[in-house]
């Protein structure tokens, strides 16, 4: 257990990129039957003997491009002893705040429990120079049944300290509430689906918010909705960049703009993702954003049914 006390934090405003992110190296990546029900996005079939290694491959692959890209990539080890499959994904189980808030969520999978290592992770970010002040903990609601995955279900617009959720199994209204309370932030609930029908697992899959840009894949959201959420997404300064289902299955929702250390502005992305995006969607992310770097994560994204934004969490922290 983590050794932060539960209060709640004082908002001291906060910036929405941050030149910095936490990356967990998956050492048992496979298919997470535990978890297939709820993501139309993982599939069995496209794993195989080597998925592990080729999971590995792809990690290392995006970290040392986004280090090349100017961004700090802190690396937690995943311990053999952990069962999940999908510790490669650390976003969903905890967020970082510039007032040195940390808070940590309740996860469906009982094997994704394992994943959240807080002993381990404070001893790294200690020793980085990060401080940490207070700790959110909203875990207990797994004994309810009701589930709330960080920043898979919810996208931060953190200047405005406005989330945004499609709900589904996996983001229920009642832990959002309790998120909200403890955090001083306001939700906006929507429902969304994929082309069959289905609820989405995760907001993040259907959209990113940037600085000056919004992506989104509105026609996944439920046609009584979009209007609400587009005029929300506006009143915020952001450009809309409409994506369609067709690119959201190909994790172009599932990016994540972030900055050199420089300050300059920057979008994580997977190449299928990039690949997936017509030249004026490029452009508008471009022009709203910079660099558009891309490194390619097929078998994470096919296994593991998350992109690139699901593999990074930010560290908006305090610096000693």
């Amino acid at each position: 257990m983590s050794k932060f006390e539960r209060i709640a934090p004082a908002f001291a405003g906060e910036r929405q990129t941050c030149a910095s992110v936490l990356m967990v190296e998956p050492t048992r990546f496979g298919f997470n039957s535990e978890t297939a029900a709820t993501n139309r996005f993982s599939s069995a079939s496209a794993a195989g003997a080597d998925t592990a290694a080729r999971a590995r491959r792809e990690f290392h692959g995006l970290a040392e491009c986004l280090e090349r890209a100017g961004v700090a990539v802190h690396l937690l080890p995943d311990p053999a002893a952990c069962p999940s499959p999908d510790a490669v994904f650390p976003n969903n189980w905890v967020s970082f705040h510039s007032d040195g808030m940390l808070v940590t969520y309740p996860m469906a999978a009982p094997n994704r429990r394992t994943e959240r290592r807080l002993d381990a992770l404070d001893a790294m970010l200690v020793d980085r120079g990060f401080e940490m002040s207070h700790h959110v903990d909203l875990t207990a609601h797994e004994g309810e049944g009701r589930f709330l995955e960080g920043t898979g279900s919810l996208v931060l617009d953190r200047p405005r300290r406005r989330a945004y959720a499609c709900l589904s199994q996996r983001t229920d209204l009642s832990v959002i509430a309790r998120f909200d309370a403890l955090t001083g932030y306001s939700t906006l609930t929507f429902a969304a689906t994929g082309a069959d029908g289905f609820p989405l697992y995760h907001t993040n899959v259907m959209m990113s918010l940037g600085a000056r840009f919004a992506v989104v894949c509105v026609e996944s959201i439920a046609p009584h909705q979009r209007r609400l959420l587009l005029d929300d997404l506006e009143a915020g300064g952001r450009v809309v960049i409409e994506i369609t289902r067709g690119q959201m299955m190909s994790f172009a929702g599932n990016i994540l703009e972030l900055e050199d250390q420089h300050g300059r502005p920057l979008v994580a992305m997977s190449l299928g993702a990039l690949a997936s995006l017509r030249p004026d969607q490029r452009r508008a992310l471009e022009t709203l954003s910079g660099e558009l770097v891309a490194s390619p994560i097929p078998t994470i994204e096919a296994v593991g049914g998350g992109g690139v934004r699901c593999m990074l969490a930010e560290l908006h922290l305090p610096r000693s």
